[in-house]
């Protein structure tokens, strides 16, 4: 193992898409004494955890929280609307849409991998028009679901959700539509009910600020309705038991309750409208990433989304010259300078890093992380254009922030 040449003082520099930074707010929270989950002041917690989140995926319709992480959210959602057999079309858009297909396939299902050829799949987001195409061609309505990722961690493309609902609608196919919100959720915009979604996947980790732990399922009316006749096994992840308990703030089996603790503080953080609520929350996120990139393009790298129309607010993958280790560069800048940064999956591993900009974060912290990106790019010997650091606190500078995420304890 190497010698690490930063002194073990100061916070560590935690920029990867998730899991991200926990406040200190939501860490004192989860330090409260364990209840009684079936004593009365937990029902009173469980109902506020459950209104919460419900606003969080702005939607009047049941979430179901699991004590998981989003992959065993992923299960459920399949599990409970589908029999073993069912044909469901899939978008390829990153590494962790390649993992949801391949649980598909482990649970007996039948995915269809739709998308663009190559790397270029992964460059961009979720084409609506390919599922309408395909949807089109499937007169006999064997497809029974659709799933996308609404934010690819992997990638940094945040895709057009009520483009792929209106793309089922004119296509007039019953499929339900799934998507993947791990990484999105309570950092860029979404609408579980206004875009039609029938299952929403998401996790603690990431927008929440909670450690990994807790996984959700937002479900409609029809996704509910279908599941009452889905034949895939299911006993743990099941719905139905879930949200009968949720109704008095109870669940049927031990709850995780020291996350949820943290979790009901971390919606009342979100959602507080002195500090502008979940508009001010997307509109601080998608600041976040116009600098970053700011600094990505000073540095005269690449971008590894190659639509600017779907940039993701909540990470920004950048692209090595050819040649360059990005894997080698990441050890650099976590050895020398404290700071972890996401490594390139899949196709794109060893090509690219990530850099996470989401959650509990603000200039300060993105400078030095930023600071640290180029000062570890320098050492691995990558030509840069000039300076990122400069771009990023002209941007921050000119675009002064509107709202602070921080409320008094």
């Amino acid at each position: 193992m190497p010698t690490l040449d930063f002194h073990p003082t100061g916070r560590h520099f935690l920029q990867i898409p998730g899991p991200s930074p926990v406040p200190d707010r939501i860490l004192r929270a989860m330090s409260l004494p364990t209840i009684d989950h079936r004593g009365p002041e937990f029902g009173v917690l469980g109902l506020q955890v459950l209104k919460g989140i419900a606003q969080i995926f702005q939607t009047k319709h049941p979430v179901i929280i699991y004590p998981a992480s989003g992959t065993g959210a992923w299960e459920a959602a399949l599990a409970n609307v589908l029999s073993p057999g069912d044909q469901v079309l899939m978008y390829e858009t990153g590494h962790f849409a390649s993992l949801w297909n391949k649980m598909a396939q482990r649970l007996g299902l039948k995915p269809e991998f739709l998308g663009l050829p190559g790397i270029e799949g992964w460059r961009k987001g979720v084409q609506a028009h390919l599922i309408e195409e395909r949807l089109k061609a499937d007169t006999q309505h064997a497809i029974k679901a659709v799933c996308v990722v609404h934010n690819e961690t992997s990638t940094g493309v945040t895709s057009n959700i009520l483009a792929v609902r209106k793309a089922i609608d004119a296509a007039r196919h019953p499929a339900l539509l799934m998507v993947d919100s791990i990484s999105g959720l309570a950092s860029a915009e979404y609408k579980h009910d206004d875009w039609g979604v029938d299952v929403t996947i998401s996790g603690s980790q990431k927008g929440l600020m909670l450690p990994p732990g807790i996984s959700f399922n937002a479900v409609s009316p029809k996704a509910i309705e279908t599941s009452k006749s889905a034949k895939l096994p299911k006993a743990f992840w099941a719905w139905d038991e879930i949200i009968e308990m949720n109704k008095s703030g109870y669940w049927p089996y031990t709850p995780n309750t020291n996350l949820l603790y943290g979790l009901a503080e971390a919606c009342d953080m979100l959602l507080a409208p002195e500090h502008g609520g979940l508009p001010a929350v997307f509109e601080r996120h998608q600041r976040w990433g116009e600098g970053v990139r700011a600094a990505v393009r000073a540095w005269g790298l690449e971008i590894q989304c190659a639509d600017p129309a779907v940039y993701s607010p909540v990470l920004t993958g950048v692209m090595m010259p050819e040649g360059i280790d990005a894997d080698a560069v990441r050890r650099v800048i976590y050895e020398r300078f404290d700071c972890s940064l996401g490594t390139g999956l899949g196709k794109v591993k060893g090509r690219m890093f990530r850099i996470g900009h989401l959650g509990d974060c603000n200039d300060l912290t993105l400078m030095g992380a930023l600071a640290g990106c180029e000062m570890g790019m320098k050492l691995s010997g990558v030509k840069l254009a000039g300076s990122g650091v400069q771009a990023a606190m002209d941007f921050f500078a000119s675009h002064p922030a509107v709202v602070n995420l921080k409320k008094a304890a």
